[in-house]
């Protein structure tokens, strides 16, 4: 955990130096404190929101997956696999589309609508009558719900084309063009979010004991799986409206933190959030260098690292037992 956060602190010192105007670190201060005008149009006005917007959405993402891994008990939980940011991109095509809204601060409440709709229909398709959620049903499920819902996402931007040229950028994933204003009000959600990942981190390990054994701790099954959903739909709807769908975080992060920490998720859910900032922290600056001057997506940059993940996933023996 400190290794990390000394880390993060790097790496959000290099997203506050590194761009198309590249400032040393005695100019970045500078411009922090409003000492140097140039810097601080450079630092304030663009990667301090991009710097802040990477922490906040990154450590939601890890949270969410680890606390849908744990509910679920499925190791290929993810928002991205089980439909929950295809919802949230639903909604948002549908509120650009339709409504003609285009910040963020606008479409949120869209976004927290169609995440949790979706993660209502991904369960009820992943249940059967005589059995809780299968994991493997789950992804199916999720897989179905993810390809029907693009598919009316495109049927409806091919419909509108002012809502594809305001939907495209925002669906490949990008941290740019935001404000400390708009941060705002999504910063809340996400904080909210963050703190109920910790509340619970003591009855999530109850659950990882089977419901019996849980049951007999005295742990109320139906109540820790309603607050894990409302946790997810708040990460997950929140990040998505911020900056777009991006996969695979909350996939690759969970597994790296268990193999950091442990299986206690009173150290393994802080150390999702922390591991995922530091992934989208460092895939966004990453995309600001492989390319430069121009920039590549930070949801192209992590699609490149979780896809390897998510094919060791599939491959290992832990998820073959499925």
């Amino acid at each position: 955990m400190v290794l990390g956060l000394v880390a993060l602190a790097t790496v959000c010192l290099a997203s506050l130096m590194i761009g198309a105007n590249p400032l040393e670190p005695g100019r970045v201060i500078a411009g922090l404190l409003g000492q140097e005008q140039e810097a601080m149009d450079v630092v304030r006005g663009g990667r301090l929101p991009r710097t802040v917007l990477a922490l906040l959405v990154g450590g939601a993402l890890g949270a969410a997956g680890a606390v849908m891994q744990s509910l679920t008990r499925n190791p290929l939980a993810d928002p991205e696999l089980l439909g929950v940011n295809a919802g949230a991109a639903a909604a948002v095509v549908t509120a650009i589309s339709v409504f003609g809204i285009t910040r963020p601060g606008g479409y949120l409440w869209f976004a927290f609508v169609g995440a949790a709709v979706a993660a209502i229909v991904v369960h009820l398709l992943g249940t059967s009558r005589r059995s809780a959620a299968n994991p493997v049903r789950l992804v199916l499920a999720g897989a179905a719900v993810s390809a029907a819902l693009r598919s009316y996402v495109v049927a409806l931007m091919l419909a509108d084309p002012w809502a594809f040229n305001s939907f495209r950028y925002w669906d490949i994933g990008a941290l740019t063009d935001r404000t400390l204003d708009e941060i705002g009000p999504i910063s809340w959600f996400l904080i909210a979010g963050l703190v109920g990942m910790l509340l619970l981190a003591r009855p999530l390990n109850a659950l990882t004991l089977g419901d019996a054994a849980a049951q007999g701790l005295g742990a109320n099954l139906l109540g820790i799986r309603v607050a894990g959903a409302v946790v997810i739909v708040l990460l997950c709807g929140a990040a998505t409206a911020a900056v777009g769908p991006i996969g695979f975080v909350g996939l690759a992060v969970p597994h790296l933190a268990r193999l950091a920490v442990g299986v206690d998720h009173r150290l393994g859910l802080p150390a999702a959030a922390l591991l995922g900032a530091l992934l989208l922290m460092c895939a966004d600056v990453l995309g600001r260098v492989i390319a430069w001057p121009q920039e590549v997506g930070v949801g192209i940059i992590t699609a490149f690292v979780g896809a390897p993940v998510l094919i060791w996933l599939v491959r290992s023996r832990r998820a073959g037992r499925l």
